[in-house]
């Protein structure tokens, strides 16, 4: 068995905020993708994929929800067969490996499941954002089932709130210099103590107004800059962010790139935000000029996501 391509996904904007109920936009990523298969033979990644599903299988076998329920029979037997995930996502990076792997899921065992290729109205979206968010939890404490939402669906998706999300349309990719990048900071993030750390600083009065007040005011600006292609604002806005989220965001970008971040903001070659909750893995980077980007970066890895 083989089962349909899940890929990766990248929230460009919007990490943190939705927590808040501000608004995020997120794409998909298909150079990293994952699929289930099978094995009788399993050894390494593939063996831990397995136990790990198997744990998963128990979680969703204990799952008090009306919301879903799942042929745990096939998913069982499945998985006696050697199943497993096999996938190209990086773990820990921000890119969505668990939302993929839930997505496979689902699509694979869910009964009554709700397919891409019907009208999905936006009871339909939450209802499936709302499955994921159960479903993903499993992995990392808290979910907001967005990550399995973009993968499933493979569209871009606007969140303009908990309540109200859509497929949106992105400007198609032009030939120019600008650029919207990832850059590798080498290490493993773990998104469950960031998001520990952000409810925590939450519970300050003066960071909620700052999340209020500068953070999801730039963040909604950057959104919707980037749907009407208006790159000239978009750039100016996205500086605005890096620099908030430098100053709020300490301890979610790794020691080794404080330095990188606000040498982006003083010489404007490039502007630095979280992909993700941070810690570790990708950070997302958007440049007016690629090749000045990568002269200044050249120390680190980088890889192309969109360009303007």
């Amino acid at each position: 068995m083989k089962g349909p391509l899940f890929y990766a996904k990248i929230l460009l904007f919007g990490e943190y905020g939705i927590i808040k109920d501000s608004k995020g936009l997120a794409i998909p990523f298909n150079a990293y993708r994952g699929a289930l298969k099978t094995s009788d033979n399993l050894t390494g990644q593939a063996k831990k994929s397995n136990e790990s599903l198997f744990r998963f299988y128990t979680y969703l076998s204990n799952l008090k929800t009306n919301l879903v329920s799942f042929n745990l029979e096939d998913f069982k037997k499945d998985l006696e067969k050697g199943m497993y995930f096999d996938s190209s996502i990086p773990q820990g990076y921000g890119v969505g490996s668990s939302g993929a792997l839930v997505a496979s899921i689902y699509d694979n065992y869910a009964f009554d499941k709700i397919t891409v290729l019907e009208n999905l109205t936006r009871d339909k979206l939450l209802k499936l954002k709302e499955i994921f968010s159960v479903m993903e939890s499993f992995f990392h404490g808290k979910s907001s089932g967005l990550d399995p939402l973009n993968s499933y669906l493979s569209l871009p998706i606007l969140i303009n709130s908990k309540e109200n999300i859509e497929p949106a349309g992105i400007p198609s990719q032009k030939e120019g210099k600008g650029a919207v990048f990832l850059l590798d900071s080498e290490q493993v993030g773990e998104t469950e103590p960031m998001v520990n750390i952000f409810m925590n600083k939450m519970k300050n009065e003066g960071f909620r107004k700052m999340i209020s007040d500068e953070f999801a005011l730039h963040t909604d600006a950057c959104i919707d800059d980037f749907l009407s292609g208006n790159v000239t604002s978009l750039f100016s806005n996205v500086k605005k962010l890096s620099k908030v989220v430098l100053k709020n965001f300490k301890p979610m970008i790794p020691d080794a790139f404080h330095k990188v971040w606000a040498n982006g903001l003083k010489s404007n070659d490039y502007y630095l935000k979280l992909c993700g909750s941070g810690g570790g893995g990708y950070i997302l980077g958007f440049t007016e000029d690629f090749e000045k980007a990568k002269k200044s970066l050249q120390d680190y890895k980088l890889e192309l996501v969109y360009r303007f």
